[in-house]
């Protein structure tokens, strides 16, 4: 069957979403997670945007060893110098050129005419040719550019050396027949259009981006670029997972593959999940907390009689496991190593005894551990920011006709320990006070939002953060059985991460790209 390669932009489209802003460290584990899920190319962020974002693409491009790594490049001289700075080290390296060519572009953010564009764009990959073996080009606003012009570029991209010519549908505009008709125009009317692959780009503003994926491939396309958990701009890019299965569930439809190893899509789900801070909806296709669960009465009997009646897709099928072995506090290391070999964590002994030391403390506090509490408590990682501050104690006072109380202690990384009490509109608010009187920084609670990991009502649960200080923003993570104390974590590794950008020599502006 044709192969249809797989582009991930978890890393800079999905990074784009609100509220997203992902550390070197957490860039590298997803980049390392995309590699053992087996993504042809990774797009690991736009290097020109600030000296983390370069400093971060080029530690992917170090660590990850089986896959394209790819920098975003504007059609100018000095951003795709920043690209090529970034990707020295890569084992396969390629560069993302994009120019915007639709009329409303053109008009208004270009100030271009027609020919004026396509000098631009060709100047641009005639000049990265000189350094990059691997070129991709994306006329941004593709959906909205005329066919006739769109043809042109093409052609002129595949002259100039492009060897990759990526399709987006910028906006979200295109449904499925339009965009597969920009394939099938492309395919029958630019010369030499076989010397190159065609890519489908698709965001999700009409809940559309999956369906025209599947269209362009249809019609011609060779790749197909999206994010995991389809996170991006606004409402999102096509989700990699769901044109995966796409494929895979139905190869006598669209006669096309993936080369996934598709038992690691629910994992790396849960990583990004975890790390970007945005919770995957229960009803989410394919990856979402619902996608293998059935309710009614009906569908029930159906599934006890055939699985097949009501589901198309086996949970094993992404690393899903249906069967539940409960842990709990006497169960024992072998136990334990078992069922991290179970779940797909592969740990030298160090790192399982460590792991077995935390599961005995949660243990303690829950009757029966499940595989969702062992998941997350394995990937709460410790980032690479210095802990400024480190949560030591919290006593919280509260009743519903007094005013909310809470003392915090808090630990400096000299070794000084502060001691502050605050009240508040709740028990979180008093907390966070208190965090700020210990702290003495200033800062505006941007979100906060609460997960059950688990279920039951000692459910371990994920608190989630983002906290905003002048031009600054920076998440944080807390995980505990006790939602207070969770809450007072992640405040606290947000307020860490804030200092430590503090410190950056840039910030990085993130930009509306294609």
């Amino acid at each position: 069957m044709r192969k249809i390669y797989i582009f991930d932009t978890t890393l800079r489209d999905g990074e784009q979403s609100p509220g997203v802003n992902l550390n070197t460290k957490e860039k590298v584990e997803i980049a390392l997670q995309l590699e053992k899920l087996g993504v042809d190319r990774i797009e690991a962020g736009f290097p020109a945007a600030s000296p983390g974002d370069l400093a971060a693409v080029n530690a992917v491009a170090r660590a990850v060893k089986n896959a394209t790594i790819i920098g975003l490049s504007r059609s100018r001289e000095q951003d795709i110098d920043a690209v090529r700075e970034a990707l020295k080290g890569a084992q396969d390296p390629c560069i993302h050129l994009f120019l915007a060519t639709s009329p409303i572009h053109r008009k208004h953010k270009l100030r271009m005419e027609k020919e004026q564009v396509l000098e631009a764009a060709e100047r641009a990959i005639r000049y990265a040719k000189q350094y990059f073996d691997k070129i991709e080009f994306s006329p941004e606003d593709a959906g909205r550019t005329e066919l006739d012009f769109l043809c042109q570029v093409t052609d002129m991209a595949i002259k100039a050396g492009a060897t990759v010519v990526n399709i987006p549908d910028t906006v979200g505009y295109m449904n499925p027949q339009e965009f597969g008709n920009i394939f099938k125009t492309l395919k029958e009317n630019v010369p030499n259009i076989e010397t190159i692959q065609l890519s489908a780009h698709c965001h999700d503003d009409l809940g559309m981006a999956t369906a025209n994926a599947l269209a362009a491939i249809l019609n011609g396309a060779d790749q197909v670029e999206g994010t995991i958990n389809g996170i991006g701009e606004r409402a999102g890019n096509t989700a990699i997972e769901e044109v995966a299965m796409a494929l895979a569930t139905r190869p006598d439809f669209f006669g096309a593959q993936t080369t996934l190893n598709l038992k690691e899509i629910a994992k790396t789900s849960r990583l990004v999940s975890k790390l970007t801070g945005m919770v995957v909806p229960g009803n989410k296709a394919i990856v979402g907390a619902n996608a293998f669960a059935h309710e009614s009465g009906i569908h029930q009997d159906g599934m006890l009689k055939e699985k097949t009646t009501y589901e198309i897709i086996s949970p094993d099928t992404i690393g899903l496991r249906e069967s539940k072995l409960v842990l709990g506090k006497h169960s024992g290391r072998h136990a334990f190593r078992e069922k991290l070999i179970d779940l797909g964590y592969e740990l030298d002994d160090d790192a399982v005894n460590a792991a077995f030391a935390k599961f005995k403390d949660l243990a303690d506090k829950k009757k029966n551990v499940m595989d969702e509490d062992i998941r997350a408590m394995l990937e709460e990682k410790l980032t690479d920011t210095p802990e400024v501050f480190t949560l030591e104690t919290i006593q919280v006072s509260y009743g519903n006709e007094s005013t909310p109380n809470a003392t915090v202690k808090v630990k400096l990384a000299e070794g000084e320990t502060r001691v502050e009490t605050a009240e508040g509109n709740g028990s979180v608010d008093a907390i966070y006070n208190a965090i700020d009187k210990a702290t003495a920084e200033v800062v505006e609670l941007e979100d906060y939002s609460i997960k059950s990991v688990s279920q039951g009502k000692d459910a371990l649960g994920e608190v989630h953060v983002v906290l905003k200080q002048e031009d600054v923003s920076a998440q944080g993570r807390g995980l505990s059985t006790d939602i207070l104390e969770a809450s007072a974590r992640a405040y606290i590794d947000a307020v860490n991460r804030l200092i430590e950008k503090r410190k950056s020599p840039g910030r990085r502006d993130k930009m509306s790209l294609i």
